[in-house]
């Protein structure tokens, strides 16, 4: 069953939710799990796939968007189906792909706005009345 981590950030700004997502997925990747981070919009994931490449300098996250080639160890995926990932879904849609239980691990991202609480909330008691097994992180200011 799909272990799901909620990452609770002090910031209200989505940019600060994009940043953990690639310092999550860089960790990830570095523990040897496959990578796949889903937004809602080709716009969103090529901001990603920017971010990607400049989030820290002295990282390297091997990483392409779905689709292009060969499988990277972190992909961005846009709508489309997960391919043969398994490993680490962080989700940065406005809602669960439908095809999130076929993961290990499922990431959700909470900000300080209305709308992104309101949204964790309810994913979670969804969640939790399915018995998936969860976990809530606070995250520190940097």
């Amino acid at each position: 069953m799909t272990r799901i981590d909620f990452y609770i950030l002090p910031s209200d700004h989505s940019h600060e939710g994009d940043i953990f997502a690639c310092r999550l997925a860089e960790k990830a990747h570095r523990a040897g799990l496959h990578v796949l981070l889903a937004v809602d919009d080709a716009d969103r994931a090529a901001h990603l796939d920017q971010l990607l490449w400049t989030f820290r300098e002295d990282s390297f996250v091997p990483h392409s968007p779905q689709g292009e080639g060969q499988q990277a160890p972190v992909e961005i995926n846009c709508g489309g189906e997960p391919g043969l990932h398994h490993g680490l879904l962080i989700n940065l849609c406005s809602e669960v792909p439908g095809w999130f239980s076929r993961f290990e691990r499922l990431a959700e991202i909470v900000i300080q706005q209305p709308e992104s609480l309101a949204r964790s909330r309810s994913r979670f008691g969804h969640f939790r009345d399915r018995g998936y097994p969860l976990q809530s992180h606070r995250i520190g200011s940097n």
